[in-house]
């Protein structure tokens, strides 16, 4: 049963994965978000101060005319009412004064002879004195003190107000010398349409401009971005080797100086290289030339070595005492060279790319034990592997890759050696493991470089340095990798993983090809 803050850490993890997924990633975005902010608030700014200054200047144009007729009217017809006018007089009155230009109703109170309040409307009783605000009554009715400022006692004082939703100007001023007082109101509604159209006119040229910054957001993004996504396409070409990749420039600004710096960057990273292979190539011709050379004085002198070595073992005795043991270091350091020579050329063909696999399909155990049987180790070697697991393998390298580590963990680390062998999903997984001390955290990362010996104190020990590397190499070409680590149990452990079937790793073009020449040729064996 699913509980209820185990949906909650649900959504909390969907509306997260929402919120990075909405991240702004892509430049073009974040400039046309840019743009269109930017955009956005000028119009804004821009739209709202001209409809606050078009507001203003369309009420106060309204405003000042209605004004203005109003108090002309109050002049006209309201002064010349008597001190105390009736009903009848006011009424005539308001509904005279109704008829200006402006178009707005007139209330007329005054005080009759007895001292009671008429009133006189020119909207039949739709305009009230309730509809006045009681402060513009107060402020009409105020009597100022007259100073050379101020030469009247009253004044017109007007108000704006808002009933049901609508809006209208309010004015009032009381006629002087007498008891009269006029009101008038005036309908801001035509007003407040041409406003509301004004309005919705800068609403839509604020969203017009938005799309405009949009559009003009996208066009200056693509103008910026397109030299540098071809910037990134040749860099990424310039990362694939593809060295001759050049950029085309164009303009004097920022971007073209750019792309003139990628292309000098490009052509010097390319000359640079250009001499780094050929050295490199140089140094890869020499090796190979020095030993194919090496090879033809090197048969000599084996066959001569064997031939004292033979002298060594007969029971006759006819090597002086005196010199057996330079005889042996002379054999003994012979054989070092041969393996050594061996040894470079299967590095050089590694290097210059012409190792070839030749695949066939083998049973991995007795792989292992034509490996072991041919090296004599068979009482130093333990086997855990079961028959009948087959591997498509070039069998000479992995002859080579066995001969390297268990060879290696045989002279450097402690017998017996266990070899295992076992299944892992695609992969096939060999580990060699010695009982010695292990291999020091220091020595670790090194253990398959080349010429690398461990101990600094034995420069001339029995291997070349080249063992484990040659192995590396022949585990990669198959597509394998090998690792070195030290067993809980103590000793050191080689684990060589190899896919069960190395063909897909061919080119197409060159299918199973033949070794080149010197295949067979090929390390046997030599301890890193």
């Amino acid at each position: 049963m699913t509980k209820p803050h185990d949906k909650l850490r649900g959504w909390a993890a969907a509306r997260k994965a929402l919120l990075s997924g909405l991240r702004f990633t892509s430049l073009r975005l974040r400039l046309v978000v840019v743009f269109g902010l930017v955009a956005l608030t000028a119009a804004v700014s821009a739209s709202g101060i001209a409809y606050w200054l078009n507001r203003e200047a369309v009420l106060t144009r309204t405003q000042d005319a209605v004004l203005r007729d109003f108090q002309q009217e109050m002049r006209n017809h309201a002064s010349m009412l008597p001190v105390h006018p009736g009903q009848d007089e006011l009424q005539r009155t308001a509904v005279q004064m109704a008829n200006s230009s402006q178009r707005f109703s007139v209330l007329l109170v005054a005080e009759d002879e007895t001292g009671k309040t008429v009133v006189g409307n020119s909207e039949l009783d739709t305009f009230t004195l309730e509809d006045v605000p009681a402060s513009l009554q107060k402020a009409v009715d105020k009597k100022q003190s007259l100073s050379s400022n101020n030469a009247s006692a009253y004044h017109l004082y007007w108000q704006r107000i808002t009933d049901h939703d609508k809006p209208y100007l309010v004015g009032g001023a009381r006629v002087i010398g007498g008891t009269t007082t006029g009101y008038m109101l005036k309908s801001l509604e035509p007003e407040a349409k041409d406003l509301n159209s004004l309005a919705w006119s800068l609403g839509i040229a604020t969203g017009l401009a938005l799309i405009g910054s949009a559009l003009l957001a996208q066009a200056a993004a693509t103008t910026v971005l397109k030299p540098v996504h071809r910037l990134g396409i040749a860099a990424r070409r310039l990362g694939e080797g593809k060295l001759d990749t050049r950029l085309r420039v164009s303009g004097t600004d920022e971007l073209a100086d750019l792309s003139r710096t990628f292309n000098h960057t490009a052509e010097a990273l390319e000359k640079r290289v250009a001499d780094m292979s050929a050295r490199d190539e140089a140094s890869r011709r020499f090796v190979a030339d020095m030993s194919h050379e090496l090879r033809t004085p090197l048969t000599a002198i084996t066959a001569v070595t064997e031939i004292l070595e033979e002298e060594l073992d007969a029971e006759t005795g006819s090597v002086d005492p005196m010199i057996e043991p330079a005889v042996r270091l002379v054999v003994s350091e012979t054989r070092r060279l041969g393996d050594l020579v061996e040894n470079l050329m299967e590095v050089t063909r590694f290097d210059a790319g012409t190792a070839r696999l030749v695949l066939d399909y083998v049973d991995i155990a007795d792989q292992i034990t034509a490996c072991i049987d041919a090296r004599a180790w068979l009482d130093a070697v333990e086997l855990d592997a079961e028959r009948g697991i087959m591997a498509r393998v070039d069998p000479r390298r992995l002859d080579v890759i066995l001969a390297n580590l268990i060879g290696n963990a045989l002279k450097h680390g402690g017998s017996p050696v266990r070899v295992a062998v076992r299944v892992e999903g695609e992969q096939l997984v060999i580990a060699v493991r010695d009982h010695g001390p292990g291999i020091p955290e220091d020595v670790l990362p090194h253990v398959f470089d080349r010429f690398y010996k461990a101990s600094a104190s034995r420069p001339r020990s029995e291997g070349s340095g080249l063992g484990l590397s040659i192995a590396l190499e022949n585990a990669h070409i198959h597509g394998g990798e090998i690792t070195a680590a030290n067993s809980p149990e103590g000793g050191a452990v080689f684990t060589l993983r190899l896919p069960h079937d190395a063909s897909q790793l061919l080119d197409d073009d060159s299918g199973e090809q033949s070794e080149d020449p010197a295949h067979g040729n090929g390390t046997e064996g030599t301890a890193g």
